[in-house]
């Protein structure tokens, strides 16, 4: 049983830390949206300290949603269990995970419901919730424009060697590993496929592939090298705290300025995103106020 002192409590309920993760999980997916993804990082804190305030406040919207019996139709219960059994493969697959879970079909049900009538108290409260102007995008455009801009970023794949222990041998033999790969690559042989085959990094199982990164994501030594090698080339031997790494890198994008017309649907989606969620959070607000949370220290 769970320690009720090191738990977020609102009214004597326990708030999960599942629910909290979940919280921090769509605050990170919403704002990788809107700013770049080391901006993103450099407030990951803030995120999860928002998202501890969101999963209060969601608790307390499931309750109050409870205390008001919200009617919510049996076909959305449906519609809801069917679209959830679509991406699992089928109701066959959904009552398999269930079982694992320890979770009956009614039960499951029952906290569909739950979510539907919060989502339909939801949209009660910030109905009247305007559609921002023409001029209210373009303010908020020219007063965060930095954030709009795109970021000198590298597309590359790589392969990580870590070396069995800290010895001397397993460190040269971890070297030449990575070497005898990196002749073999330069010879012809497929960078993707030698990652698959010998990279100790979970990109490994896609190629070594990491996706466009900008600086400030990778450690320096590894940043340093993909920047400044040339699109098409493979690396020297690269070590950081991680191990032995071979860079072969795809593509380089220089920064860029972004025009207020290509940022205008992001932008209008964002400030009636922030515009719903000021009237969500008042509205919240005035609950806590009536309410008893207890936080533990940290």
């Amino acid at each position: 049983m769970a320690d009720k002192k090191k738990e977020i409590l609102v009214n004597g309920e326990p708030v999960p830390p599942s629910a909290i993760e979940h919280e921090l999980a769509r605050l990170v997916q919403f704002y990788s949206q809107h700013m770049p993804q080391e901006e993103l990082m450099k407030q990951i804190d803030i995120l999860r300290e928002r998202a501890i305030q969101q999963a209060i406040g969601s608790k307390l919207l499931f309750q109050e949603a409870e205390k008001f019996n919200i009617e919510v139709p049996d076909e959305d219960v449906e519609k809801s269990l069917f679209a959830m059994a679509r991406e699992l493969g089928g109701m066959d697959k959904l009552r398999e995970q269930l079982k694992k879970q320890g979770r009956t079909e009614a039960i499951f049900r029952e906290e569909i419901r739950r979510g539907r009538r919060v989502d339909i108290l939801v949209q009660q409260i910030v109905s009247e919730a305007a559609e921002p102007t023409e001029e209210e995008a373009r303010e908020h455009f020219e007063a965060h424009k930095d954030e709009y801009s795109k970021p000198e970023r590298v597309l590359a794949q790589h392969i990580l060697i870590t070396p069995k222990d800290k010895s001397e041998e397993a460190a040269k033999a971890a070297r030449e590993e990575l070497l005898a790969i990196r002749e073999r690559v330069i010879a012809g042989a497929d960078f993707g496929d030698e990652a698959t085959a010998h990279s100790a990094c979970p990109s490994g199982k896609n190629g070594g592939s990491l996706g466009w990164f900008s600086r400030g994501m990778m450690v320096p030594p590894f940043e340093k090298a993909a920047f400044e090698m040339k699109v098409g080339e493979v690396s020297d031997i690269i070590e950081t705290q991680f191990g032995l790494h071979l860079i072969y890198k795809t593509d380089h994008e220089e920064s860029s300025s972004v025009e207020f017309e290509e940022a205008r649907d992001n932008i209008r989606d964002f400030l009636y995103h922030s515009k719903r969620g000021e009237m969500l959070a008042q509205h919240v607000t005035k609950l806590r106020e009536a309410a008893t949370v207890e936080i533990p220290e940290a």
